[in-house]
């Protein structure tokens, strides 16, 4: 038919120009975010593209939901405001005629959804976990970015280097500053190397430098020279933890896991592909407007439906992981509900001479009373 195969190249150029401002703004604020933990000590500077592309796939699924749904509502929407829906209902047409070439439109996101939620989005969000842990593992001294002032995962230390070497071991021109039991001490040397000695213990070992203890002026006030000098860093003996959680599992592993934070995250996964699916349907309705009137205020009211829709069954996740509630409860009502709205906006919206509007209905039902009463 000429009508689905102009909405569906509408629906998809449409869909094209949305997906790109989403994602720009996404990858642009991960980009800035990334950037700034990068700058701070808390990830390394060589995983910034890598922690970027796993957090892109998973944001991708909320992205891929907002783009068939505010596609569907533009291009409607528009229908509206140029008046082609009054030539639509004057030509006999129902409002329902819009839904297979809107769900011919949105199969694809809802499959894509669907697979990155199961299975592309865990496995990002356990690379990301073993990027950082990777990170979390290496020496604080490793962990300094040259000529940048940088603060210990202890927080009570101070690192500088003018420079490393390749393979992040030795280091030049070292400042460290450190604050304990209430006493400043300085330390400055001309190199560095780390050293592993005969407990697991590791200690940045430097060479020809100064020791300044206590503020100058002050009668406790030390200087020392050295020609070598042990810094304790860290204890080999302790790891960070790998990332257990339950966002960084596959999905077949959710389903052998009974906790709430499997269930939890299961039931989110679930969600995800189920809201891309109604939230594009209740746009067919959802984006009626006066041709006289502006189509902003829809588009706030169905942005806030989205926000009032994530929020709801991130609630009803928090009661799962939390076992105030059972998963066989919470993984449907809000679905339900918003399949219900969509339904009833459809009976809303139909045309009023066709045979499934409330009026309609409610007139044949009056006229069988009638004719019943009459009898």
């Amino acid at each position: 038919m000429i009508f689905e195969r102009a909405l569906r190249r509408e629906l998809m150029s449409t869909a094209g120009a949305v997906f790109t401002t989403l994602f720009t703004i996404t990858l642009t604020v991960m980009l800035i975010k990334i950037l700034g933990q990068a700058a701070g000590g808390q990830v390394s500077s060589q995983d910034v593209l890598a922690l970027i592309g796993f957090q892109a796939l998973n944001y991708m699924p909320v992205i891929l939901i907002l783009t068939g749904f505010i596609s569907v509502l533009l291009v409607v929407t528009r229908s509206y405001q140029d008046s082609e829906m009054v030539v639509w209902f004057a030509s006999g047409l129902s409002l329902t005629r819009w839904i297979k070439p809107v769900l011919r439109f949105g199969w694809p996101i809802i499959l894509l959804t669907a697979i990155l939620s199961f299975i592309a989005t865990p496995w990002a969000n356990q690379q990301s976990a073993q990027f950082r842990e990777r990170f979390e593992k290496r020496e604080d001294i490793a962990r300094v970015s040259p000529g940048k002032f940088q603060e210990s995962a202890t927080a009570n230390r101070i690192f500088f280097v003018e420079g490393i070497s390749g393979d992040a071991s030795k280091v030049k021109n070292i400042f460290v500053d450190t604050f304990s039991n209430g006493k400043n001490s300085l330390v400055v040397a001309k190199e560095g190397e780390m050293e592993v000695d005969k407990d697991g213990e590791k200690f940045v070992v430097m060479s020809k430098g100064r020791r300044y203890d206590g503020m100058p002026g002050q009668p406790d006030f030390q200087m020392v020279e050295f020609e070598r000098y042990g810094l304790l860093v860290a204890n080999q003996s302790q790891a960070v933890a790998g990332d257990k959680s339950a966002r960084a599992m596959q999905t077949w592993e959710l389903l052998t896991q009974d906790n709430g934070f499997s269930r939890g995250e299961l039931l989110w996964r679930m969600a995800l592909p189920l809201m891309a699916c109604t939230l594009m349907l209740l746009a067919i309705p959802l984006s009626f407007v006066n041709p006289r009137v502006g189509r902003s205020m829809g588009l706030l009211v169905a942005l806030l439906l989205f926000v009032v829709y994530s929020n709801t069954v991130s609630v009803f996740q928090a009661s799962v992981t939390q076992n105030r509630m059972s998963f066989m409860l919470a993984w449907w009502p809000v679905h339900l509900v918003v399949a219900l709205m969509a339904v009833g906006m459809f009976f809303l919206r139909l045309k009023v001479n066709s045979r499934y509007h409330p009026a309609v209905m409610w007139s044949r039902v009056r006229r069988a009373l009638l004719l019943k009463r009459q009898a």
